[in-house]
């Protein structure tokens, strides 16, 4: 667990404390089925609900000398319980524990995680909607294109942040399953009712068919799932500094009273929260390559896998909630600067009207459109060169004035021409 990123409701979910609870659910619940099998004396099933408890601090005493966590907790239990304790854990193996309580905790993480996308979605929505009309530049290759909205930008990100949405839940669902099957899945010892049982009272599925072990291509959709969400988050952490660097500063993250930028230059306002969403993701990506790899185990099982799991899932789950949470803040509390992005559509002299010049000299006044090219490019070059504004540029060569009026090429440098299917966008978002 990262303490400097980890959100008080992560740090309950992956708390020791947490797991063994969980474990110990487990237990409890697998003895319940065993007593509606005729397996437990009820007596002895009340002792063991009535007196189950365990002591982090005294199981990690135990495993000191056990070398086997599981049995530690157990021998823990059992000094809770007393006579009865002879019953828990009756048919199970380890991982029938460990495995269940892990989906169980990774089901409630992610869907922990999907509310936070769903907060994320609703802060994108209200600045698409704020600034439907805030007109900007678009940029292909870093290069002025051609006029876009900053909502346009926004709600784009709203229809990545829906997808994410639905590919964390359908993460969610495939890890929520359970098994309570034995050392090698065959229910040999148990009986696969006791399985059912404390599936339904997790709020989980039986697997179809395991081994000692679930099969981690579920664990692996889940963080590769994380890994992909973390790289939208960093795609849209990218583009915000980006756009605030001081040549643009088009948008800028919140910089709150009594923050400081820099040691050494007071006039610093740097992008420190994007800066650490982007390099969290990187965390996110590595992550997800080591849940890939723990898909290919020895037969049955081996226990190669584990000790990556107990680092990599509660801090995958942990980094992308802190993520999700800054990102919130930062979209919430955005400084957008209209005027800014006005002064950079200007910057290029006209040249974002390109394609319009293009277009108007081919479908209207019948140029071929390599030779429509020709006259549109010389005369862009010259103003790439020399600042000089393209709309004039046009107006003093000959050959485009023999195909275009001046009222003509006045039309073509008009910023709404660009906007006119924007409400049309919006309405697919119902807007």
């Amino acid at each position: 667990m990262i303490e400097r990123y980890t959100m008080p409701e992560m740090r309950r979910i992956w708390s020791e404390e947490s797991k063994f609870r969980k474990w110990l659910e487990v237990e409890i619940y697998a003895c319940e089925a065993l007593a509606e099998l005729g397996q437990i004396p009820p007596d002895a099933l009340a002792q063991i609900k009535e007196r189950a408890n365990f002591d982090v601090r005294r199981i990690a005493e135990i495993e000191a000398v056990t070398n086997h966590d599981v049995i530690a907790f157990v021998t823990n239990v059992g000094e809770y319980v007393g006579e009865a304790a002879r019953y828990i854990h009756l048919g199970l193996t380890s991982s029938d524990v460990v495995d269940t309580a892990l989906s169980a905790l990774m089901k409630e993480a992610g869907e922990h995680l999907v509310t936070r996308l769903k907060q994320l979605r609703e802060a994108l929505l209200a600045k698409a909607v704020e600034h439907r009309h805030t007109v900007m530049i678009g940029r292909t290759h870093g290069i002025h294109a051609e006029p876009i909205t900053f909502g346009l930008k926004m709600l784009l990100w709203v229809d990545e942040t829906e997808r994410n949405i639905r590919r964390m839940e359908q993460a969610v669902e495939t890890i929520s399953v359970g098994k309570i099957s034995g050392a090698v899945g065959t229910y040999a010892n148990v009986d696969p009712r006791v399985e059912a049982h404390v599936c339904a009272r997790l709020g989980l599925k039986p697997a179809r068919l395991s081994t000692q072990v679930l099969q981690r291509d579920r664990h692996a959709e889940y963080l590769t799932t994380i890994a992909v969400i973390g790289s939208s988050l960093d795609k849209f952490a990218t583009e915000l500094r980006t756009l605030q660097r001081t040549d643009i500063l088009e948008v800028e993250e919140p910089f709150r009273k009594g923050q400081k930028g820099s040691s050494a230059m007071p006039h610093k306002r740097n992008p420190i929260t994007g800066e650490r969403i982007s390099g969290m993701a990187r965390l996110l990506r590595g992550n997800a390559l080591a849940a890939v790899e723990n898909v290919a185990l020895w037969n049955e099982r081996d226990i190669s896998h584990s000790s990556v799991e107990r680092v990599i899932v509660p801090d995958s789950t942990i980094i992308l909630d802190y993520m999700l949470v800054k990102l919130v803040d930062i979209i919430t509390n955005l400084q957008v600067y209209p005027e800014n992005m006005r002064r950079n559509l200007e910057r290029t002299h006209g040249l974002i009207f390109s394609q319009r010049v293009l277009l108007a000299l081919v479908e209207e006044k019948g140029l071929s459109r390599e030779r429509a090219y020709e006259l549109v490019q010389r005369n862009a070059m010259q103003s790439w060169r020399t600042g000089e504004s393209f709309r004039v540029l046009l107006l003093k060569d000959g050959d485009v004035t023999a195909k275009l009026s001046e009222e003509e090429i006045d039309k073509l440098f008009d910023v709404s021409y660009h906007l006119k299917r924007v409400d049309e966008i919006y309405k697919r978002f119902g807007l």
